[in-house]
Order: C-alpha cells, then sequence, then structure tokens
C-alpha cells in the first residue's frame, strides 16, 4: 500500500509512518486484531445457551448478557470514533484490545465460578453480564482506530478497498468463533473455557500490538463506528463509507423520505436476525434433547453454517450477479422467510444446519440491499451521515432483537422463527412498491 501524502509534513519518527503503515504487517496485525475481538464475542455467544441450561439460569438472563452488551457498544462507539479522530490511533487500539482481553477473562472466571460452586448460578451470571459491558464499552474503542490507522498509510485510490479487507475480519471472525469454540471446552471449567482461551489470543495480539504497531497522531484520515460483532452481524459496508466519506455535516435523520424506506427495511431485517440467532442455541438443546457440552458443538456447526453462507452470499454472489439493491431485497427476503420457517420445524443437525444457511444466505442479500439501497439513495456529500444512520440502525438491531427473540421462544420454541418468517413475507408486498432505483 502507498503512503498517504498528507503525512509527509509530520517530523521525528511520523515521516516514516505512511510507509510503515502501508507495509503488510500493521496491516495483518490490525486485521488480526480485529478477527480476534469478533471471534471471541461469537465464540463465548456460540456457547452461552448450554452454560446457561448448565446453570439454570433462566433462557432471558442469557439474551440480556448481550443485549446490555450491544447497547453500551452502540453507545460508545461513536464516542470512541471520535476520540480517534482526536488522539492517536495507537492507544485506541490497545485500549480496545485490553477492554477485550480484560472482559473475556472476567465472564470466563465468573461462569467457571458458578460451574464449579463457588457461587450461586444467578450471581455468577449477574457478574457476568457486568463484565460484559466491559466488552461493549471499550472494545468498541478498536475498530475505528484500525481504521484510520489503515486509511491514513494508504492511497486514496487504495483506501476503500484495504478499508474493506479490514471490514471483513469482523465476518470472518463470525465464521472462527463459533468453529473453535467447541474444541476450547476445557477440563474443570468446562463451558467457560473458550472465554479464557480467547482472552489468551486477545493478551497475546495486545502484546505483538503494543510492540508493533507504530506510533501516529491525529490527522485527516478517519474512523468511523463500527456496528456489534454478533453472530448474524457480518458487516455491510457502512463503516468503511463513513470512513472515507468527504462530509461531516449534521446527522441525518431516520425520517428523511429519501432513506426512510431502506431503514425500515434495515430495522424489521436486523431484528428477524438477531432474533433467530440469538434463540437458535437453545433450539438445538431442546429439538435434539441433547446435554450441554454436547450442545456448543452442534450449536457451533449450525452457527458456522450460516454464517459462511451469509458470507457466500456477500463476497461470491452478490458480486457475480449484479443485481441491484431493490432485487436483492426482495429476493433475500423470500429466502431468509423461506430459511426462518423451515428452521422453526427442524428435528434434526442436518435439517438445522441446512435450514438456518438458508435463512443467513437470504439475510447475507437483505444487509446489503439495505446499506447499498440508502447509500444510493442520497448524494456523494451525504455518504457520511447516511452510513451513520445504517450503521445506528444494524446496532439497534442487536439490542432488542436477541431479548425479543428469547422471549418468544419461552412461549412456544418455533414462534421467533415464525414471527420472523411472517414479517419479511409481509414486507414483500410494500418492498415492490416502496423500494425504488
Amino acid at each position: 500500500m502507498a503512503a498517504d501524502s498528507g503525512m509527509a509534513g509530520h517530523p521525528g519518527p511520523d515521516t516514516t509512518r505512511g510507509e510503515a503503515l502501508g507495509a503488510a504487517p500493521p496491516f495483518t496485525l490490525l486485521f488480526l486484531v480485529m478477527l480476534t475481538i469478533a471471534a471471541g464475542n461469537t465464540a463465548l455467544q456460540s456457547v452461552l445457551p448450554a452454560l446457561g441450561r448448565s446453570l439454570k439460569v433462566p433462557d432471558n438472563a442469557v439474551a440480556a448478557a448481550f443485549s446490555v452488551s450491544a447497547l453500551v457498544w452502540v453507545i460508545s462507539a461513536p464516542y470512541w470514533a471520535r476520540r480517534s479522530d482526536r488522539q492517536g490511533r495507537r492507544q485506541m487500539v490497545l485500549l480496545g484490545l485490553f477492554g477485550f482481553c480484560s472482559s473475556v477473562f472476567l465472564c470466563g472466571a465468573f461462569l467457571a465460578a458458578g460451574i464449579l460452586g463457588w457461587l450461586a448460578p444467578l450471581p455468577a451470571f449477574g457478574c457476568f453480564i457486568v463484565a460484559r459491558m466491559l466488552y461493549g464499552t471499550f472494545g468498541a474503542a478498536a475498530p475505528p482506530a484500525a481504521q484510520a490507522i489503515v486509511a491514513a498509510g494508504t492511497s486514496r485510490e487504495e483506501r476503500t478497498r484495504a478499508l474493506t479487507l479490514l471490514a471483513s475480519a469482523f465476518g470472518l471472525g463470525t465464521i472462527l468463533g463459533p468453529a473453535l469454540a467447541p474444541f476450547f471446552v476445557l477440563p474443570v471449567v468446562g463451558l467457560s473455557g473458550p472465554a479464557f482461551v480467547f482472552s489468551i489470543f486477545g493478551m497475546g495480539m495486545l502484546a505483538v500490538a503494543a510492540r508493533l504497531l507504530p506510533d501516529d497522531a491525529p490527522g485527516d484520515a478517519r474512523g468511523a463506528a463500527t456496528s456489534y460483532p454478533s453472530i448474524g452481524g457480518e458487516p455491510t459496508g457502512a463503516s468503511v463509507r463513513a470512513a472515507t466519506a468527504e462530509d461531516h455535516g449534521k446527522p441525518m435523520p431516520l425520517t428523511d423520505p429519501r432513506i426512510w424506506p431502506w431503514m425500515v427495511l434495515g430495522l424489521v431485517t436486523g431484528h428477524a436476525q438477531a432474533m433467530t440467532g440469538q434463540a437458535v442455541g437453545f433450539l438445538i438443546i431442546d429439538r435434539l434433547n441433547i446435554s450441554a457440552e454436547q450442545a456448543a458443538a452442534e450449536t457451533g456447526v449450525v452457527l458456522m453454517v450460516g454464517a459462511g453462507a451469509a458470507l457466500l452470499a456477500q463476497w461470491g454472489l452478490i458480486p457475480n450477479l449484479n443485481l441491484k439493491p431493490r432485487a436483492l431485497a426482495i429476493s433475500g427476503a423470500l429466502l431468509a422467510a423461506a430459511g426462518c420457517v423451515l428452521t422453526g420445524f427442524s428435528e434434526s443437525l442436518h435439517m438445522l444446519a441446512v435450514s438456518y444457511g438458508l435463512a443467513s444466505l437470504g439475510f447475507g442479500f437483505l444487509r446489503p440491499a439495505f446499506t447499498a439501497g440508502a447509500s444510493l439513495a442520497v448524494g456523494h456529500h451525504e455518504q457520511g451521515a447516511v452510513a451513520g444512520r445504517t450503521t445506528s440502525v444494524n446496532g439497534a438491531c442487536f439490542v432488542l432483537g436477541p431479548s425479543i427473540g428469547v422471549g418468544l421462544y419461552q412461549f412456544w420454541g418455533s414462534l421467533p422463527y415464525l414471527v420472523a418468517g411472517g414479517a419479511l413475507l409481509a414486507m414483500l408486498p410494500w418492498l415492490w412498491r416502496r423500494l425504488r432505483g
């Protein structure tokens, strides 16, 4: 990657910063930082339903653990993005990694205390939720700072490609986290093992980043608030557009007539995806009638298939099919609705994996349709504002969606999937009429 010409005027160590950041090792390091944060979060999500059942805590408490963390992330992410623009980005990356490591380690410690009987289940889970808030508060500091470092070390021609590749680390993390988590169910600490292992990974990344990541100073390059890394929360490109946009104007209202149909699409789609993703661990335990340890492995398989299908849509099918946002939205809604309904009635691991994969394939069409449609609806100088709106909508869905999904699940196991599928199907006539261009 070429050095950004705007960096040439800095004296002292900063005179070589552009070349250093443009080289492969710093970019690879930042990619691994993003990957570790996303994989650790989704690994914990994938085993938490089984953990909750083994500790005999209410299912809605499990959902609340991640809803609270997502809410704190949504609130803190814009703050860290602004602070990253004013201060050195290196310390923001290190702060985000430290927040991740400390949060995940404490989560593992409190869960292990509950498993071993050192704490009663509900107090142990209450402490776990507090530890998750550390992740939501400080983990959000790393992504915008990493974006800004990469942007500062690339030319304008290379910047979008580089930031898109960096953002893909979150998508890869949603596959690797659930895939690796069952291997880290350890003796003695049991299902809390993945938390300890990923905290070790994070501490290793923190030590490497502290040693190798160059010092920097604020410049013209920007980072943007990134959506909460969650199961089903693969990147949509909004943060990349916000980071590369040249406008710094006031926020765009959600009710702007040019974008509000796309915002409705994003809210319905995001909540449907968050509801179904959070409930699937409980569905696997109950439908397959298996132990908590077995459920961790089976849940990892289903979530890995779902994440792979979503990334197949976004990285393979969409670039080759060349569909417009409206066509993507309609076809995605049909696929996701069918997959949700089939998941709700699946009775075997194979059926669950295929059905959830079909739903995720549809969501993989819907999320880019939402962000691309909103982007195309406004002018060039409003791209930063509309990207901020799409990012906020994505984040909001993973605040309430998990709790709604698990709440519906407690009434009837198929209900969150039927509600999600019904909402997507109900949108189809409206999508046909309202979404244009």
